[in-house]
């Protein structure tokens, strides 16, 4: 495993850590066995674990902070995020007013039974809201107090451009992007930004929800209630699997294509981390395989960058 620092905090994170909203949140999920996938990838190196309060209100944090006590002797880099008041909002004041922002940190921290989280995010984020301090005094309030580390914020799908505003401010220490083969927009404006201020990016769907991995068909389902139900409508499905076969034949020898996306990933200066999905003990192995593997071949690298795929969905 290699490591990176993050962003001007300087944290050594490993190149590939661990996102688990679907240890959290999605149906077919097991407990024992997200712990096994988490405890296999902290064993290869992984020391950056990204949960949220909306991943099974407080199951994701729970499961983390267990990893935490299941091992004392290793620096664990453990994020979360508050979610919005109000999904709907608009105003700093529907989604984080700064009582709402104490209240989710210390909710999140009784769940996960820790004393302090190194990373507290916003779960969604507007650029209007860069210039309002309130939030700023209170995370920093938070900070001096010894309940967060660092701050950062989540950005809303395939919308980079809604972030460069807060980057500029000074106020935050990381980012979070959709970023993969297919969803190349932070490239134009957020990575820059962040390169600059010295913001660490954290690389977020790397896989594009299981499209990069090359085993999704035509008939692929999910169990009822599961979000890639929703997602993975019957088009947008279809041209998904489409595209990921057109990758196919790219594949270098000796890897696979979710190992090939993951290093496309990892091309990129800016990010400090990335974190695909970890439920299973093989997900872990193979995942931080990709780290081991180094960089992509130069040539590879530019034949992947024609396969941008520039969508507006909600």
């Amino acid at each position: 495993m290699k490591y990176r620092a993050f962003g001007r905090l300087g944290w050594q994170v490993s190149e590939i850590g661990c996102g688990m909203w679907g240890m959290g949140d999605w149906k077919d999920s097991d407990d024992s066995e997200s712990l096994r996938a988490m405890q296999r990838a902290v064993d290869l190196g992984s020391n950056f674990f990204d949960a949220a309060w909306s991943y099974g209100n407080g199951r994701s944090e729970a499961l983390l902070g267990q990893l935490v006590r299941d091992n004392p002797g290793a620096k664990i880099y453990t994020a979360t995020k508050i979610p919005a008041k109000n999904q709907g909002g608009r105003s700093l004041d529907d989604c984080y007013p700064p009582d709402h922002i104490e209240q989710y940190v210390k909710k999140s921290l009784a769940n996960a039974k820790l004393e302090r989280f190194d990373l507290v995010q916003f779960h969604t984020w507007d650029d209007a809201w860069a210039g309002d301090e309130r939030w700023a005094r209170k995370l920093e309030d938070l900070r001096v107090r010894g309940l967060v580390g660092g701050v950062g914020a989540s950005l809303k799908r395939w919308q980079p451009w809604n972030g460069v505003q807060a980057v500029k401010s000074g106020r935050i220490d990381s980012v979070q992007v959709i970023y993969n083969v297919f969803d190349q927009n932070p490239e134009d404006e957020l990575f820059p930004a962040c390169a600059e201020h010295g913001v660490a990016v954290i690389a977020r769907v790397p896989l594009d929800e299981g499209t990069l991995t090359g085993t999704l068909t035509l008939e692929s389902r999910w169990p009822d209630g599961d979000w890639r139900g929703t997602y993975f409508t019957p088009e947008h499905l279809k041209e998904s699997v489409r595209r990921a076969e057109a990758l196919r034949t790219l594949v270098p020898a000796g890897t696979s294509m979710a190992q090939m996306a993951l290093r496309f990933v990892l091309a990129e200066p800016a990010v400090a981390t990335t974190i695909p999905g970890m439920r299973k003990a093989h997900h872990a192995e193979d995942n931080t395989a990709a780290s081991d593997q180094g960089p992509l071949p130069k040539v590879l690298l530019r034949e992947l960058k024609k396969h941008r795929w520039d969508r507006r969905r909600a």
